[in-house]
């Protein structure tokens, strides 16, 4: 029999099941797979010295990756913004991925972070201009079942997702450190992840994923605004236009959030994840309330159709 955890266990939103064979892996590296242990850059890379580069989250259901167009299109976009040459067109990235995953032997439940930085500088400064040496990409890719034996809780933390002048949120760049913080800030409140506000104090998304209430049947989440413009968050918002359920993205306040019936975060890895406690406020019946459990469902139902 499971033992059932205590509520003072940590967990995370991409906790997952341990599996031996992820010692084994093979990586991608500048066009080269190789063993784990050897799958290393320079200290001098753009990534590791200033957060310099972009990344992606992708979830191989039944031998498919589930809307790698829609990941590549987000990838292609960000390395734009930032002025990144990724240095192969999106076959190449695709191929790049497929070629991971059979090397690797996966078929389902993997999870791939594919990374891509300036790549090697010339010199330990800030300036783009000293990497010279083209881009760092890197898939890693490792079997992983997600592992939640409980509803995910949440603090509200101080740290802010920004103003697009500052660090655009929307940008799934290296430079996590502000996420990071606010994870530190909700585990030291006793809490798994954190609930960050806008700049305007409406509740946003949290550090790690994006983040839907539940109130009187009605779905609610952010403007979008100020939150990563997630693909999971995307598909549950189509779901339920497309389900007749009603689903508004909108300003909401903390009071709204704790009134909610239900809450649940989003992402590639979990798809929906239920939230049980905000701020030591139980939501709702603190487990996975009937309309998230509807919605995953949907979803469920999405990826088969997406993934056979």
């Amino acid at each position: 029999m499971q033992d059932i955890p205590r509520k003072s266990e940590k967990m995370s939103t991409h906790q997952a099941t341990e599996d031996q064979r992820n010692e084994e892996i093979l990586i991608y590296l500048n066009g080269q797979i190789v063993p784990k242990a050897q799958a290393t850059v320079s200290v001098y890379d753009s990534g590791f010295m200033l957060g310099d580069g972009v990344w992606e989250g992708l979830r191989l259901y039944n031998g498919t990756w589930a809307f790698i167009d829609e990941h590549l299109d987000r990838l292609f976009e960000a390395a734009k913004a930032i002025d990144l040459d990724i240095g192969l067109d999106r076959d190449g990235v695709k191929q790049a991925v497929l070629d991971t995953q059979k090397a690797n032997e996966m078929t389902t439940d993997a999870h791939a972070r594919l990374m891509i930085t300036r790549g090697v500088k010339t010199r330990p400064f800030q300036h783009p201009s000293l990497s010279q040496q083209g881009p760092t990409m890197v898939i890693i890719m490792e079997h992983s079942k997600p592992n939640l034996p409980r509803p995910i809780r949440l603090a509200t933390v101080p740290h802010l997702r920004g103003l697009p002048m500052t660090q655009d949120p929307k940008l799934n760049s290296h430079s996590k450190l502000n996420c990071i913080l606010a994870c530190i800030a909700a585990e030291k409140a006793g809490a798994d992840e954190g609930l960050m506000l806008d700049v305007n104090g409406f509740v946003n998304t949290t550090n790690a994923c994006n983040f839907f209430i539940v109130r009187r049947g009605a779905v609610w989440t952010s403007t979008g605004d100020y939150c990563m413009n997630g693909i999971t968050r995307q598909k549950v918002i189509d779901l339920c236009r497309a389900n007749d359920i009603p689903v508004f993205e909108r300003n909401y306040s903390l009071v709204d959030t704790y009134g909610a019936d239900e809450a649940f975060l989003t992402g590639t890895f979990g798809a929906q994840t239920p939230v049980g406690d905000i701020d030591g406020r139980q939501i709702g019946s603190g487990e996975m309330g009937p309309v998230t459990e509807r919605i995953r469902g949907l979803y469920k139902a999405m990826i088969e159709a997406e993934c056979t």
